[in-house]
């Protein structure tokens, strides 16, 4: 029904979550509006994303540098992680202005029915994280399944280190 070129773009859109058929096709038809520099300035916001993002070498988090904004702040708390799931678990409570702490990005959760394992995610590196002075770490997985499934492993396997965990 449509031209090849303009499904294809269809399908890209598609592969976004959230968008169907009808979005996806609102979304080609207003690209087709779009100005030749419009266009070339979304074409590279997606090529830099993919060139210019990288995880924290620290916490997981997305960083355009090896080591992220938050990590370099020596005005955080750094007694205090947060385990979250996610780099969009760490703008949501950024933007509450009340947590101070450093952050643990697991970019995952463990779930057995999808073949995801602890080691899939970003655990080891939290153990690395651990140091005398750290006091607590707060588990902030989102409350499912698989997020309190991956909350009682992590609390299991601080047991040793000697910190508070709470959730």
């Amino acid at each position: 029904m449509y031209p090849k070129v303009f499904e294809s773009l269809v399908e890209s859109f598609r592969k976004l979550p959230g968008v169907g058929l009808k979005t996806a096709e609102r979304y080609t038809f207003q690209v087709i509006e779009w100005s030749d520099e419009n266009i070339e300035q979304f074409i590279e916001g997606l090529s830099n994303i993919k060139t210019g993002i990288h995880r924290c070498e620290v916490c997981g988090n997305l960083s355009e540098k090896e080591i992220c904004e938050i990590c370099t702040d020596q005005s955080r708390d750094s007694s205090t992680i947060c385990v979250v799931q996610s780099p969009k678990d760490v703008i949501a409570m950024e933007k509450t202005k009340e947590y101070d702490g450093l952050y643990h990005v697991l970019n995952g959760v463990i779930s057995t029915s999808k073949g995801i394992l602890p080691e899939d995610i970003n655990i080891s590196s939290l153990l690395n994280r651990i140091v005398e002075n750290t006091k607590e770490i707060i588990i902030a997985t989102n409350p499912t399944v698989e997020g309190e499934t991956t909350a009682l492993y992590l609390s299991r396997l601080l047991e040793p280190y000697h910190v508070n965990v709470t959730r």
